[in-house]
């Protein structure tokens, strides 16, 4: 398959260099093969010991820097030899095809000895090389064959003349070879199959290369894979050729004219068994594979530079890869991940990366499966949280590879610094934090599920040790789609921690039937937020509930006056239908644009935007049913960045003039908007 082509591209590697030790009995001609390579001629004379050479990577075909090391037992010691050995990746044992003791040697001193020295799970490839061949006619294979079954860290064999250069570049080719393609991460030659590490590393691949998750690389999927692996597309002859191989030789490897799993392995264990295991190795290391077939930190965490005060967002190519993830494992079309759905998802993960409490930090359907809203606002809550982890997961997905991206930090926006937005009185940034505080009972975690669309009764049914201290889901803001990430903080007073704090909106939710509730808020607020630029909100929680007077000196909404804060907002989440989420407009509204005076300016806007019909379910709209209309949307955007526009200077918030031209401009926009509305109706 993808190998036919491969003596034309420049494989991929891990190592840096490669060093080659040659020892053997004396007399084998050692000091002989390297100078041989060298001069590329045999030497007159020959000394005890050649001098370390070092070959460059531009004369490599490997193109990676070589060194060669002889040694010598008439000048050197076993301390030497010992040392020497540790140092080596990869170790020639030279032996004269026409001295049988130097043969007998390489099994009962060398390979023990080598291996005395090694590391017993990760032994050192061997390559036996049997110099002067000049001097027989017969070869010595007969003899080596039984060593090399017997031994499964000799990589090959190779007979050489130092007197003839016969096989020198060969010998060192496959030295090289050995230690930047070895076989022994991938096949077992006892069991005469790949190894597990091997097969689950392919497994991935394939199941990254599957774009439709069909379980089949069709011949789209397979110039794809071989493009990105070879950089060559594959000729269409030469893509039949490579099925019909695989029919050939198993019944299940070719499925509707495309490969299986089954065939994508045998393929692999083919150009194994056939030497061609560099083939295997450009696959592997081209997706993030190191020479234990384990993804390298290199491929998983590539540098990413956040500056302080900075956040990071998935950009919109992110999001177009990550709806294709969901596209291509959304088996029933639901719009949603059942259980099975999502296992087969992180199939490509080592571990489950989310665990139950996912399902109450966002929206679920029905069943409780994570819906398409959900999924993305899951992966925006870990960007936002833990980019870091982030950038290990879209790793395991194969961001880079699919989207043809250096490395997954493409995938990522870094905001600029909060106070430069709070300068500029705008924002760029499309999540917002707001932290929820409040004393234990005061009905915080029921404000966070609220938002995921749950009421008092499907709270109930969440069992305690699933129970998520973040919510994050959509708001939108003018027609904008913002998301906002609400994070339920502990509430010991002493112990609030700068993460706890820092946020881009506040909520101090208090029960109005708990006397002794609101005193928490009080104390907070004046010691964290009484002098701070972030926008905080009093939430009057179970507001169904009959409100008790407040043990606290002042009441909540003198309170807020006396503190220029908005009025305490009631809430309760004990409904019949999903919960109202005005309120979690009105905080992400709040966190884009943090200048009070301006935000309670955009207040009064809204009420000039009050709808004129009787359906009680209005907000700031011609009608519920408007809510998410374009043209609505578009319009409004458009009148409120006027205001926005004209609120950068205290001179423009004291203009009567511009309020009267913004008023008639809402005035006209209403009377458009239920015009529009009462077309609406007739058409129905």
């Amino acid at each position: 398959m993808f190998g036919f082509y491969f003596d034309h591209i420049r494989v991929a590697t891990m190592r840096k260099d490669v060093r080659i030790l040659l020892v053997g009995e004396p007399k084998v001609g050692k000091t002989s093969l390297i100078m041989s390579l060298v001069s590329e001629e045999f030497p007159d004379e020959v000394p005890l010991r050649a001098e370390e050479i070092t070959i460059p990577a531009d004369v490599t075909p490997e193109r990676v820097p070589t060194h060669i090391v002889d040694y010598s037992e008439a000048e050197q010691s076993d301390e030497q030899l010992y040392q020497e050995i540790s140092k080596a990746n990869v170790i020639c044992i030279v032996y004269s095809v026409n001295n049988k003791k130097s043969i007998e040697k390489v099994t009962s001193h060398w390979i023990p000895l080598i291996n005395e020295r090694t590391d017993k799970d990760s032994r050192l490839p061997l390559i036996l090389v049997g110099n002067k061949s000049d001097l027989v006619e017969h070869s010595s294979m007969e003899t080596i064959l039984p060593i090399m079954n017997q031994y499964s860290e000799i990589e090959t064999c190779v007979e050489c003349s130092a007197k003839n250069l016969k096989n020198i570049s060969e010998l060192f080719y496959y030295a090289q070879k050995a230690v930047l393609h070895p076989t022994g991460p991938l096949y077992s030659p006892e069991e005469k199959e790949m190894k597990p590490s091997c097969i689950k590393a392919l497994t991935r691949i394939f199941k990254i290369s599957d774009l439709d998750n069909d379980g089949i690389l069709n011949d789209n999927e397979l110039n794809f894979f071989q493009r990105t692996c070879f950089n060559i597309p594959l000729a269409p002859q030469a893509l039949e050729d490579v099925k019909n191989v695989v029919r050939k030789n198993m019944s299940d490897g070719v499925k509707d004219n495309g490969l299986t799993l089954k065939g994508f392995l045998f393929l692999h264990t083919l150009f194994i068994q056939r030497g061609r295991h560099e083939t295997t190795w450009t696959v592997l290391r081209r997706f993030g594979y190191d020479d234990d077939l384990e993804l390298t930190q290199e491929y998983l965490f590539p540098l990413l530079k956040i500056p302080p005060d900075c956040t990071t967002e998935l950009n919109h190519n992110a999001y177009l890869f990550l709806q294709s993830v969901f596209d291509k494992h959304d088996n029933d079309r639901d719009c949603a991940l059942s259980p099975d759905e999502l296992k087969d998802l992180f199939k490509v993960f080592p571990y489950m990366p989310w665990g139950p409490d996912v399902n109450n930090t966002v929206c679920t359907n029905e069943q409780g499966w994570i819906t398409y809203q959900g999924y993305l606002s899951q992966w925006t809550l870990t960007t936002y949280l833990d980019v870091q982890r982030c950038l290990e997961y879209l790793g395991y997905l194969g961001y880079s590879i699919i989207q043809e991206q250096e490395s997954q930090a493409a995938a990522f926006t870094i905001t600029r610094n909060k106070r430069i937005d709070l300068q500029k009185k705008q924002t760029q940034r499309s999540v917002f934090r707001c932290n929820v505080l409040g004393v234990r009972g005061s009905g915080k975690s029921g404000f966070l599920q609220a938002f995921l669309g749950r009421n008092l009764a499907r709270q109930k049914r969440i069992r305690e040790d699933r129970k998520s201290y973040y919510a994050i889901s959509t708001t939108y803001v003018y027609g904008q789609e913002k998301y906002l990430l609400l994070h339920e903080v502990l509430p010991d007073f002493e112990f609030l921690s700068e993460a706890d704090l820092a946020c881009d909106v506040v909520c101090l939710v208090y029960d109005i039937s708990n006397p002794g509730s609101f005193e928490y808020c009080a104390k907070v607020y004046k010691k964290h937020f009484l002098d701070s630029k972030t926008p905080c909100v009093i939430i009057a929680a179970k507001s169904d509930l009959h409100e008790a007077r407040q043990y606290y000196s002042l009441s909540p909404l003198d309170f807020c006056r006396k503190h220029k804060l908005h009025p305490p907002q009631l809430f309760t989440c004990n409904t019949d239908e999903a919960p109202s989420k005005d309120i979690y407009t009105k905080l992400t509204t709040m966190a884009m644009y943090p200048n009070r005076k301006v935000f309670f300016h955009i207040l009064h806007f809204h009420a000039k935007l009050r709808c004129m019909c009787s359906c009680n379910r209005c907000t700031y709209c011609i009608c519920h049913n408007l809510l998410n209309s374009e043209l609505v949307r578009s319009v409004k955007a458009k009148l409120y960045s006027a205001v926005l526009n004209r609120h950068v200077t205290q001179a423009d918030l004291k203009n009567s003039t511009f309020w009267l031209r913004a008023s008639v401009g809402a005035t006209v926009f209403a009377v458009l908007g239920f015009a529009m509305y009462k077309a609406l109706l007739k058409q129905r």
